[in-house]
C-alpha cells in the first residue's frame, strides 16, 4: 500500500514528540522536549506557533477545567501560559532518589495523569500515575526508558513502552479501582537491525501504533501484538504518532533532529545494526491520511 506523506512543519525540533489533537480548536499540539518548546499547528493556515518556551515538556494532555497538564523534566504542572501555571508535583519521588523527570505521558479514563520517567541514565525508570487529588501511585519500576502509553477502546487494557527493551507491555485495567494487573509482553522487537519502540497511540479498532526511532516508520499491531502494517516516513527518528483531523483519520507523526551530524565514533551504542549515520534524522511534523479512525484522547481532571 502506498501512502501520501506530507511534511507540515520543520522547526528543527531536537526531540520532536507527543502530538495531541485538540478537537475544540481543530489544531494539533506537539513538543520539542530537549528544545523546551511546545508548538500549536493549525492545519487551516499551516502556522506552527511556539506557545511555550522554557522547561522541557516530555508529555502532556488537555485539562477538562482548562489549560494543559504538562509532564516536564522538573515535574508536573497545570499550565495556562508561561506566565500562568502552578506545580502539581515536582522534585523527587517521596522516599526515592529518582527525580520526577518525565519522558512521556497520557491521561487515563478517570482524568488522572500517567507518566514515565527518563531520570536514571536508561537504567531503572518508573511508570507512575498522578491521581486527580494530586497523590502519586508508582505502578512499575525497572524500566530502561519509559515511553508511549495508551488504553484500549473498551478501557480493559493499558499499554506502555520500554524503549530500550524494544517492548510494548499490556496490562489489565480495572475502571472501578484503576488497578493495573497481569503485565505481559505484547510486542517485542528482537531484530537487531530494527529501531526502538518510542511513542504510541491506540486507534478506534484497538490496534496499537508505535513509532520506531531509527526505523523511519510507524508500525501498527493488532490487539494480539501481530504486525498489521508499516508506514515509512522521510526521517529516521520517527518519535510519536497521533490521530487528528475533524474525522480523526489523519495520522500525525513527530520526528527528532537529535544527533544529526553524528559519526559512528559519536554513536550511543544502541543504534540498530547497519544504521546509516548520514541519514536525515528529522525535526519535522508529518501527516498521512488513512481509512482508519483514531479515538479521542482522555482529558485530565485537575
Amino acid at each position: 500500500m502506498e501512502y501520501h506523506i506530507e511534511k507540515l512543519a520543520s522547526p528543527g525540533a531536537i526531540v520532536g514528540e507527543g502530538p495531541v489533537w485538540n478537537p475544540e480548536e481543530n489544531k494539533l499540539y506537539w513538543t520539542d522536549i530537549q528544545g523546551g518548546k511546545l508548538f500549536k499547528y493549525d492545519p487551516e493556515t499551516g502556522a506552527n506557533d511556539v506557545i511555550h518556551d522554557g522547561v522541557e515538556v516530555g508529555g502532556y494532555r488537555f485539562n477538562e477545567g482548562g489549560g494543559l497538564v504538562l509532564g516536564t523534566w522538573e515535574g508536573v504542572m497545570l499550565w495556562h501560559s508561561d506566565d500562568d501555571y502552578k506545580w502539581i508535583q515536582n522534585g523527587n519521588f517521596e522516599g526515592k532518589d529518582t527525580a520526577i523527570k518525565i519522558n512521556d505521558a497520557t491521561s487515563g479514563p478517570d482524568g488522572s495523569f500517567y507518566c514515565g520517567t527518563d531520570a536514571s541514565d536508561w537504567q531503572s525508570d518508573i511508570l507512575f500515575r498522578v491521581n486527580t487529588d494530586t497523590s502519586i501511585d508508582i505502578l512499575d519500576e525497572g524500566i530502561t526508558l519509559c515511553n508511549g502509553m495508551g488504553f484500549s477502546p473498551d478501557e480493559t487494557k493499558f499499554y506502555n513502552t520500554d524503549t530500550l527493551a524494544k517492548t510494548i507491555y499490556q496490562w489489565d485495567y480495572n475502571t472501578s479501582t484503576k488497578a493495573l494487573s497481569n503485565k505481559k509482553v505484547l510486542v517485542k522487537i528482537d531484530d537487531d537491525s530494527e529501531g526502538i519502540t518510542d511513542g504510541m497511540t491506540v486507534d478506534s479498532e484497538g490496534f496499537i501504533w508505535s513509532a520506531i526511532w531509527w526505523g523511519s516508520k510507524v508500525m501498527r499491531f493488532d490487539p494480539d501484538g501481530k504486525l498489521e502494517r508499516e508506514i515509512y516516513f522521510p526521517a529516521s527518528q520517527t518519535s510519536c504518532p497521533m490521530f487528528g483531523g475533524k474525522d480523526l483519520n489523519e495520522l500525525y507523526v513527530s520526528s527528532a533532529a537529535w544527533g544529526s551530524g553524528s559519526t559512528p565514533e559519536e554513536a550511543t551504542g544502541i543504534e540498530p545494526k547497519g544504521y546509516d549515520f548520514s541519514s536525515y534524522r528529522g525535526g519535522d511534523l508529518f501527516r498521512v491520511k488513512l481509512d482508519i479512525q483514531g479515538k479521542p484522547e482522555y482529558k485530565t481532571k485537575f
